[in-house]
């Protein structure tokens, strides 16, 4: 994992002062083995793989310039989607415009894709042995331990000392938490509310761009007749609120999912969460999982299709006109109201998740160990502790200990 934070500014390259000729891009071909390679892998979450696209696009091979860099990974941030595929997909643009960014795209994730899905069939069909049932005993309480250390690190980067935004998070956490749901209105409410409060529009271009989401949903979502179509719907319906980090889907998928159309019990739920961590790529690529528990290959791939299909949206719409974008105050002060809200989401997730995760003293120390692991220890590698934990589950189970 790279030591350095993304948004800083590239080494310069020996003999700096004197002028040095940036290399012709590369073929197509070599960006999307790049990528290819990058999405197999790539672990350490979206900084870190933001982090690796710095330091091999642009430090080291100078295939991106710094700018095109800079200005994808602020793009990634602005949009609702996966922060590394969206910066991704934006390089996969700036070198071939539309057909980058799809090919791209599906280099980057093809692989964890494909991975989430084997793993899912491994889970239907050895889910009921016992060292399988121990492993995710173990991990359960691991990935909690993931989450809260993430909804913590979340909160310190984007809400600072905004009161504003504080009180967004208390009362969308406060209410995933006492109503074990996500209401996708609690999140544009939150942008709108701020957007309203911070920049005051006046109605033009920019306010219908930022009532993009709220369009998605209401077009996308709603029962359909098929549920296969119904899967498309809802996980393009998710993938439109994916705001502040991968893990900001998990309360979003969680009401639906669990409780309202009853595909996953909790514990299946908890599991696809897991996976996702146990695998590189985008946390979201846990829709892949519960596509397949759902409804097989064909419900992992609508799931797949959907979820990711926004976040391309995303960003082949408005990267043509980015810098107008960027700096439109009415849509930073939404985005920055509607990140709160899936902080303060994310963080009532953990307590939801953890009541069932977390069920007695093993556990509880187990996912002690892999927060204390993660604050002291800066640089493990997440499913590298996941992994451990699912170990100590067999061994517990085994053991008789749990």
């Amino acid at each position: 994992m790279p030591s350095q934070d993304p948004t800083t500014p590239a080494t310069a390259p020996p003999g700096a002062g004197a002028e040095v000729a940036a290399p012709p891009p590369p073929p197509l071909r070599e960006l999307l083995r790049y990528f290819l390679r990058l999405g197999t892998l790539g672990f350490g979450g979206p900084i870190a793989l933001a982090g690796h696209m710095q330091r091999d696009l642009v430090e080291e091979r100078r295939w991106i310039s710094k700018q095109d860099y800079l200005e994808g990974l602020a793009l990634a941030q602005l949009m609702p989607g996966p922060l590394a595929a969206q910066l991704a997909m934006y390089l996969g643009w700036v070198h071939s415009r539309v057909l980058g960014a799809t090919l791209v795209s599906a280099a980057f994730i093809l692989p964890s894709f494909l991975m989430t899905v084997a793993i899912a069939a491994a889970y239907l069909e050895f889910g009921g042995l016992g060292w399988i049932q121990g492993a995710f005993y173990g991990i359960g309480a691991a990935v909690i331990a993931i989450v809260a250390r993430s909804a913590h690190e979340l909160t310190r980067l984007s809400l600072k000392q905004d009161r504003l935004l504080w009180a967004i998070f208390a009362v969308t956490g406060a209410l995933t938490a006492a109503t074990e749901s996500e209401n996708v209105w609690l999140f544009l409410g939150a942008g709108v509310l701020t957007l309203l409060v911070r920049a005051p529009p006046r109605l033009g271009p920019s306010a219908s761009v930022a009532l993009i989401p709220a369009w998605l949903f209401t077009g996308l979502a709603g029962p359909q007749p098929h549920l296969l179509l119904r899967i498309l719907g809802f996980f393009a319906t998710a993938g439109a609120f994916v705001f502040g980090s991968g893990l900001a889907i998990v309360p979003f998928l969680h009401g639906s999912v669990v409780n309202e159309y009853h595909w996953l019990t909790e514990r299946q739920f908890l599991d696809a969460v897991a996976v996702a961590m146990i695998t590189p790529g985008p946390v979201v690529v846990t829709v892949a999982f519960i596509g397949y528990l759902v409804a097989g290959p064909a419900g992992a791939f609508m799931a797949g299709l959907g979820v990711f299909l926004p976040t391309y949206l995303f960003v082949v719409v408005p990267a043509p006109h980015y810098r107008r974008i960027a700096h439109n105050v009415q849509i930073q002060a939404f985005v920055a109201g509607v990140t709160a809200a899936a902080t303060g989401a994310i963080a009532g997730a953990a307590f939801v998740l953890g009541r069932r995760a977390i069920v007695d003293l093993p556990t509880v120390l187990i996912a002690a160990a892999t927060l204390l692991a993660l604050v002291k220890v800066k640089k493990v590698p997440e499913p590298l502790l996941i992994l451990a934990a699912g170990v100590v589950g067999v061994v517990l189970r085994r053991g008789g200990l749990a």
